[in-house]
């Protein structure tokens, strides 16, 4: 028998944490026709819109408020700070335009990229996993327009 080599990278990617699979990695990606299975495509919650304003009680970033693992990957994503919940905030009102939620968005705008295969979704609750499993559906109302606004509020 003969073991067929890995053809996946597993990096972190998300609206906030982009330069390792689009400029880092691209280039293998395109050599070697690479895909990715991504992981923390909404950075730890960031990206769903619950923190826009403030940190809710109960969920992920207090209860683990102290982890350090966690705190490293989001701080690595741009943190949590006015500038990141600003980008939040404005792509959410792209989000609502569009009729859907936040987290479809983030999730939606992940798997616009050619190269990811799959992502990884870190859920809580049941009806979070059935809301992330529908931005699958919502990708195509990502157009080139949509795209362009959504690169200028990322910029």
């Amino acid at each position: 028998w003969r073991c067929v080599e890995p053809v996946v990278e597993q990096p972190q990617y998300n609206m906030l944490k982009r330069d390792r699979v689009e400029k880092e990695y691209l280039p293998i990606y395109e050599k070697y026709g690479m895909g990715l299975t991504i992981w923390s495509p909404l950075n730890a919650g960031i990206l769903t819109g619950k923190y826009n304003e403030g940190i809710p009680k109960g969920s992920r970033l207090d209860i683990f408020k102290d982890n350090g693992g966690l705190k490293g990957n989001i701080d690595e994503a741009g943190g949590l700070n006015e500038k990141t919940i600003g980008k939040v905030r404005k792509l959410t009102k792209i989000a609502e335009g569009l009729g859907v939620k936040m987290s479809q968005l983030a999730i939606a705008w992940v798997l616009k990229n050619n190269h990811v295969s799959s992502a990884i979704l870190g859920v809580s609750k049941i009806e979070q996993l059935y809301e992330n499993l529908e931005s699958v559906k919502i990708k195509d109302k990502l157009t080139p327009d949509v795209m362009k606004s959504i690169e200028e509020i990322l910029r």
